[in-house]
């Protein structure tokens, strides 16, 4: 399919959605959440509550509102005892606006209006479908510019449905990054395989990192097969949204330590040259390339490498 197709396709899906999600919210409600506020009185409200200090001109960039169409808004709830525009004392020209006592009351019934409505929309939504909603939101976000705050990181035990996931979405990830074919997603459904057979001694485990409630990447440690005492470090991801935020790191770090503090004498992981980053995560903790391997692996010619820690 041609990108014109695509887009032809992909064009009213997103003009649909904008539909439907303006008219879930009422955003273009005469009274914004049932108050006296229009949406983009709503908005200038908000932005003038969470920070600590705006121009007209900056708010006008921030909401991509002309001007002279901010100006005469700003005027309307100073009006009404909301705003208040105060003179720059260095540059009598600039004009510093903040809400008012009265506007920040405003502020405080529109957020918690916020909240209930959204409570409301969640509510009859199972946990499962919320994961996938909020999995779904941040990744349009990332998709579409917005950057998206780092939030705190959790590295969580298996559960049910996690290596289904892992495969989907490795096989998925390392075909458009790299065009490998679909002997890799057969490959590694096979070594997930292996680890869920594996006996539980010597020691194994898998880690899942979760950010906001979504999977953001995953490893596991199993031992090495026909050398004892070696660890095999296997399957780090993380996903694209995730990257350069320590993600990699930690589960590598996590792994490590499990090895260490499960009597194993060295650490051992497969990987290729053109894995640039996840290369870096392994040259900090300390792994070393210990063999190099030509292949020819999942549709395309590579340069193979086997890295290795020893405790």
């Amino acid at each position: 399919m041609s990108s014109i197709m695509d887009d032809s396709l992909l064009i009213p899906e997103v003009r649909a959605f904008n539909r439907f999600y303006t008219r879930l919210v009422g955003a273009l409600d005469a009274g914004h959440l049932e108050t006296p506020y229009s949406l983009t009185e709503a908005r200038v409200i908000y932005e003038l509550a969470t920070r600590s200090s705006v121009t007209p001109g900056e708010l006008a960039a921030e909401l991509k509102l002309d001007s002279g169409y901010i100006t005469r808004l700003v005027g309307k709830l100073s009006e009404a005892g909301l705003v208040s525009a105060k003179r720059g004392k260095a540059d009598k020209r600039s004009t510093t606006l903040s809400l008012t006592e009265a506007g920040r009351a405003a502020f405080a019934t529109l957020d918690q209006a916020t909240n209930v409505l959204f409570a409301e929309l969640l509510a009859p939504i199972d946990a499962g479908r919320r994961r996938e909603l909020g999995e779904a939101m941040a990744r349009l976000r990332a998709i579409l510019g917005e950057p998206v705050p780092a939030a705190p990181l959790l590295l969580r035990p298996q559960r049910i449905g996690d290596i289904g996931w892992m495969v989907h979405r490795q096989g998925l990830l390392y075909n458009q990054q790299f065009g490998w074919n679909g002997d890799f997603e057969a490959l590694i459904a096979g070594i997930y395989s292996q680890y869920h057979a594996a006996p539980t001694t010597p020691a194994k485990d898998l880690w899942v990192a979760e950010q906001r409630g979504q999977i953001v990447g995953s490893i596991f440690v199993m031992p090495s097969e026909g050398l004892p005492g070696s660890a095999q470090l296997r399957m780090l991801y993380v996903e694209p949204a995730a990257r350069g935020q320590g993600v990699g790191a930690a589960l590598v770090k996590q792994a490590v330590s499990f090895a260490q503090a499960n009597g194993y004498e060295r650490m051992r992981l497969w990987t290729h040259t053109i894995q640039q980053s996840a290369r870096r995560i392994y040259a900090a903790a300390g792994f070393k390339v210990v063999e190099t391997i030509d292949e020819d692996n999942f549709g395309k010619a590579m340069t193979g490498e086997i890295w290795e820690i020893r405790f």
